[in-house]
């Protein structure tokens, strides 16, 4: 991507098209935000400290704003340059290659937007998803670009930076939609059916009468769950401590992204909870 952004920014000063300038800030726009990224995720490895008990896996969804704010900022550059060239009526030189510019970076952009959503979807992370779904973005945009020099050479010169525009577009409806997500994560926010199915799997553990009180959140790309489970109140210690495994058991299976669980016991019929409670290992 830092290759194909530094040929881009070349042909831009070469040729003046601003619909390649968008799609060289969108590339600009993820190199920016790969390093935050990647310390985020380093970060998040840390063991948790006397300060930071839950550890720092939350730096990743922090990252994910971030994300948000380069993409704003690229979105707003490109509508400056989009609305100055369509009062100045650039000519765009050097079609050839800004045209081979544009399809390789469709092209590289569509595989890295494919790396970093099935990364992201696999171990969980919405900044990461994000970042893919910034990178799909470059690569519409990039083809975008082929009918702003289709356009030039036919001798319609607006269209060039009417394309930047629509790639400004294209940007704030990825932004609103990766933002959802990432703010989602921050206010403790999970997916439609994330409890549904904790507590379908807890309840189907060998010994449990009933689940209530679940919660679920997320931490950077990990998932964290708390429950009570309902058992006959006239278990032993060790026959609660099997469901309590049980229950995580059920839970680790049912949930990949799951990390920490913690399991409270209570008697079918008490009004507190009993002594019991199993907390999962990361």
């Amino acid at each position: 991507m830092g290759a194909t952004a530094f040929l881009q920014i070349v042909l831009v000063a070469l040729s003046g098209s601003v619909a390649l300038l968008a799609d060289t800030l969108h590339n600009l726009g993820h190199l920016a935000t790969t390093i935050p990224l990647i310390i985020a995720f380093r970060l998040g490895m840390r063991a948790p400290t006397r300060r930071y008990s839950y550890g720092f896996r939350r730096a990743e969804d922090l990252v994910g704003l971030l994300i948000g704010a380069v993409i704003a900022l690229s979105a707003g550059l490109i509508v400056w340059e989009s609305v100055r060239a369509l009062t100045a009526e650039r000519d765009m030189t050097h079609r050839g290659w800004v045209l081979a510019a544009a399809l390789i970076g469709a092209a590289g952009n569509e595989v890295v937007a494919r790396y970093r959503i099935r990364a992201g979807r696999r171990i969980g992370s919405a900044a990461l998803i994000a970042e893919g779904q910034h990178a799909r973005t470059d690569a519409l945009t990039s083809l975008a670009v082929v009918i702003g020099v289709l356009g030039a050479w036919l001798g319609l010169r607006w269209i060039d930076p009417m394309i930047g525009l629509v790639i400004a577009v294209m940007v704030v409806l990825v932004l609103i939609s990766s933002m959802r997500t990432v703010i989602h994560r921050l206010m403790d926010g999970v997916e439609p059916g994330v409890l549904d199915a904790v507590e379908s799997a807890a309840a189907g553990a060998d010994g449990v009468r009933a689940v209530r009180d679940v919660r679920a959140r997320w931490i950077g790309h990990r998932l964290e769950t708390e429950l009570v489970a309902v058992v006959d109140p006239a278990l032993e210690v060790a026959r609660s401590a099997q469901i309590v495994d049980a229950v995580e058991d059920r839970l680790r299976q049912a949930l990949p992204h799951l990390d920490r669980i913690v399991v409270r016991i209570t008697g079918a019929s008490a009004s507190a909870d009993a002594d019991g409670a199993g907390q999962g290992r990361p």
